[in-house]
């Protein structure tokens, strides 16, 4: 059977082709709402200013509390946006930016990790990366005696906003950055490491207090208020302030415990009042303090460097030059992340059950993938510190993991041993107050997938040095 096509038939045909067609076609992505907040944290009654850019006319803005779930404390709709220009040297000094978004902190927030939410207009997503901050207790100490003091520093380090970080694998170029702003969007690593940590440790009934590195630096007085402070995750960029005032605490018997690996591994020098970060790192002959032979233990670079002579074993125990990595850049990519226990007496895994020899934490990695750990002597199967890094006295060795740098990373450094082998290390030592040491950024993986040897262990160190 024939069917005639007119003019007007076709043209309708084509009319619903077409719009067909249109309700076919994805919708074009939503501009995305970019930002910073003005201060890392805030005591209850600050006002956070957050600075945006957008190209979309009205975006959302959430603001929620991170713990064991995502509790929305405060929101707005309709928010008028503007694009503001991006500097061109915005990653070391920030995008200046005005204020768009005013929230006054009431006294019933409580302390801890808060991330912003920012929806385009009719988007179906908000955009991807949170501005962050840290809202600190009211009263130091009220509420809980373990202080937990995030990782800032290192997630400014990594962050390539604007076109550099500290690194040269995603700069610009391939350029390291010298300096780096935390007024610009900031790739945060809390997700990874810290939220692991503390959303076991509310869920599990442990009060905590927030602070961010360089409230260490910045706001000392609040130390005297706790028995326990937490360094989480990847700890690695500390200033000379923050470390002062930290090894101050240890000595007048406070106790801290490093669920960290790769800690204290750089130093950096606060700039702009804490709104910015130098470190010339391998470039430390390019540093103005390299000019003044008085100045050389202000360097910015590894603080185990000869002219630094700071290690970080002095403080944590343990350190980057005789740990490295574990399931990373090509390093023992194929073995287990996981611990052998060597002194099983030993408080720290008091109810475990283990056995020397014992293993744990592999089936969620906890091992790398960046490790901290001393040089080792071993005797009748069991390790001991040298003492010959800056390990302190009296330091004990519990658990050991191998782990071994990548050549790329250590041959600029004179006091190097190529191809070495190194371990993450499980220690405590006393000085005044306790430190503990794990050795290991990916600690808190265990938290999360259950691990019962790493949940005890955890369990240990907060009873016994935080109550």
């Amino acid at each position: 059977m024939s069917r005639r096509v007119t003019r007007r038939t076709a043209l309708a045909a084509g009319t619903a082709l077409v719009a067909s067609a249109a309700r076919s076609q994805p919708k074009p992505p939503a501009p995305p709402v970019e930002g910073y907040t003005d201060q890392l944290s805030y005591a209850p009654g600050d006002t956070v200013k957050l600075h945006t850019s957008t190209a979309a006319d009205k975006y959302d803005v959430e603001v929620a509390r991170l713990g064991p779930k995502r509790e929305v404390v405060w929101s707005d709709k309709g928010v008028s946006g503007k694009k503001h220009p991006t500097p061109k040297d915005a990653s070391s000094h920030g995008c200046k930016w005005p204020a768009s978004v005013e929230v006054k902190i009431p006294a019933e927030w409580r302390s801890g990790y808060y991330a912003i939410r920012l929806t385009p207009a009719g988007a179906d997503k908000p955009t991807p990366t949170e501005p962050f901050f840290v809202v600190r207790p009211a009263t130091p100490g009220k509420n809980s005696k373990i202080l937990i003091q995030l990782s800032t520093n290192t997630y400014n380090a990594y962050t390539n906003w604007g076109g550099y970080s500290l690194y040269a694998y995603h700069g610009r170029h391939k350029v390291q950055g010298r300096r780096v702003s935390f007024d610009r969007p900031q790739f945060s690593q809390f997700g990874t490491w810290e939220h692991p940590f503390v959303a076991w440790a509310e869920a599990n009934g442990y009060a905590l207090d927030y602070a961010v590195n360089s409230d260490l630096e910045f706001r000392p007085e609040v130390l005297k208020a706790y028995k326990l402070v937490l360094s989480v995750g990847h700890d690695e960029y500390w200033s000379k302030p923050m470390r002062d005032h930290l090894e101050k605490f240890i000595g007048d018997g406070g106790n801290v415990a490093f669920f960290s690996g790769n800690t204290c591994c750089w130093q950096v020098r606060s700039e702009e009042k804490g709104r910015a970060l130098a470190c010339w790192k391998q470039n430390f002959g390019d540093d103005p303090m390299y000019q003044v032979e008085a100045h050389h233990s202000d360097l910015s670079t590894a603080w185990s460097h000869y002219l630094v002579n700071r290690p970080e074993n002095t403080l944590t125990g343990v350190g980057f030059l005789w740990g490295g990595y574990r399931k990373s850049h090509g390093q023992f990519m194929d073995d287990p992340a996981e611990f052998t226990a060597h002194r099983p007496d030993h408080w720290l895994f008091a109810g475990t059950g283990v056995k020397r020899g014992d293993r744990f934490g592999g089936k969620d990695t906890v091992v790398g993938y960046e490790c901290d750990g001393c040089e080792l002597k071993w005797a009748d199967g069991l390790p001991e510190p040298t003492l010959r890094d800056g390990t302190p006295k009296g330091f004990e060795v519990v658990a050991t993991c191998p782990a071994r740098w990548h050549p790329d990373d250590c041959e600029w450094y004179e006091r190097w041993e190529k191809g070495r082998v190194g371990n993450a290390v499980v220690g405590t030592y006393t000085r005044g107050g306790t430190v503990v040491t794990v050795g290991t950024t990916d600690w808190s993986h265990g938290l999360r997938g259950n691990d019962p040897v790493v949940t005890r262990v955890t369990k240990n160190v907060l009873d016994k040095l935080g109550t």
